[in-house]
């Protein structure tokens, strides 16, 4: 695994000096480096010259004189209050965070070894410094990796494999022959490994015949169900939120690439293959045998539709309703989602659409007058008719 910082600090290990903060952050000292310091806090929650105020917002610097606290983190370039003698100078704030929440993580109360109120199945397979909680479920011939965290009520599945380092939150479902890399992170009431929404009609049917022709011309007298008998399979470093739901294939593998993080609330359709370091944000759906390529974002909400393809490091905005292939390297938007200058294009012209619509009334009101005003039109459309 990359560690995100050059020196990064086990997050057990409280730093005991402002120094050892900037070293881990790989960032630039102002002041005593030799300072104590007990927790990272908002400039306003400060109890206390041990306390770090977090102030890499330019709103937050305004806090700083009235803060308790007498060192700070701040951005670079930014223009520093009166007070605050002692900083740590960060480059990239928002990437700063990442590695300070890091250093100051709080870890989830994890009890070392198997719960006695846990069930392993007998042939299951253990790492001696993994941890299990009471009531959760570990099926006939599932692996936990070592240093695993599996909490309450937690289930996996027969022949399942759970990664090093992995962390299931309460209630996470891991379904049956599920694969899991090292270092994924599984949040509550996730489920991975179900079935596929996959069904077929012995003739064609509804939705085959509107896709073709437009209409409606078969029926589904009977719809008949089609076996999932693949499986999921997560790389390393992926994380899925609370909530989403990753449907096995159909017979091969539905595949998340490593490093890829999924948001609360996210499904995830059989066969689809979303490939390494990919954002896909709340509420977002895939629909089945979509292959999604590397470092792609699909902001809250987006839909795509089954069997298209999304290039690598292509960003998908908000709402929108993906219906076919989106190429790499590409900001699409809108529903049916287009190329974002085309969108915008659109946008653009439906807020003319008022203006046009007076613009044609005023027009058709001054051909009126050059015919001879509406006396004149309606009895030439009287002479019309007859």
């Amino acid at each position: 695994m990359t560690q995100p910082y050059p020196t990064q600090l086990h997050p057990t290990q409280a730093p005991r000096t402002l120094a050892e903060i900037a070293e881990a952050l790989d960032a630039r000292i102002e002041g005593d480096g030799s300072l104590p310091i007990r927790r990272a806090v908002h400039p306003s929650e400060a109890e206390g010259p041990e306390d770090l105020a977090l102030a890499m917002d330019k709103d937050l610097l305004a806090l700083l004189p009235g803060s308790k606290a007498v060192a700070a983190v701040v951005a670079e370039g930014v223009e520093v209050p009166d007070g605050i003698e002692n900083r740590i100078v960060v480059k990239r704030p928002r990437y700063a965070m990442a590695g300070m929440l890091d250093i100051f993580e709080k870890p989830v109360h994890a009890e070392p070894g198997v719960s006695p109120q846990a069930y392993v199945a007998p042939d299951a397979v253990v790492a001696p410094d993994a941890s299990i909680a009471p009531f959760a479920y570990i099926g006939p011939r599932a692996r936990i990796g070592a240093g695993a965290i599996v909490l309450p009520h937690v289930t996996v599945g027969a022949d399942a494999v759970i990664g090093d380092g992995c962390l299931l939150h309460p209630g996470a479902r891991i379904g049956e022959r599920v694969e899991m890399g090292a270092r994924c992170i599984i949040h509550p009431n996730a489920a991975v490994g179900n079935d596929g929404f996959s069904f077929v009609t012995p003739e064609p049917g509804s939705v085959e015949s509107a896709k073709t022709t437009g209409r409606v011309v078969g029926t589904n007298v009977l719809i008949r169900r089609v076996n999932s008998i693949g499986t999921v399979i997560l790389g390393d470093d992926v994380e899925i939120g609370a909530g989403a739901t990753i449907d096995r294939g159909t017979v091969t593998a539905t595949r998340i690439g490593n490093g890829t993080k999924i948001d609360n609330l996210v499904q995830i359709g059989h066969n689809v293959q979303v490939g390494t370091n990919c954002m896909l944000c709340g509420h977002v759906g895939v629909a089945g045998s979509t292959v999604i390529g590397d470092r792609v974002v699909l902001a809250g909400k987006v839909g795509v539709a089954d069997h298209v393809k999304i290039g690598s490091d292509a960003v998908v905005a908000a709402n929108s309703g993906v219906g076919m292939d989106i190429p790499p390297k590409s900001v699409w938007m809108g529903y049916p989602a287009v190329p974002r200058a085309r969108a915008f294009e659109q946008y653009k012209g439906l807020a003319r659409l008022k203006r046009l619509f007076a613009d044609v009334s005023d027009l058709k009101k001054r051909l009126t007058a050059i015919d001879g005003g509406p006396v004149k039109v309606e009895a030439e459309k009287a002479e019309q008719q007859e």
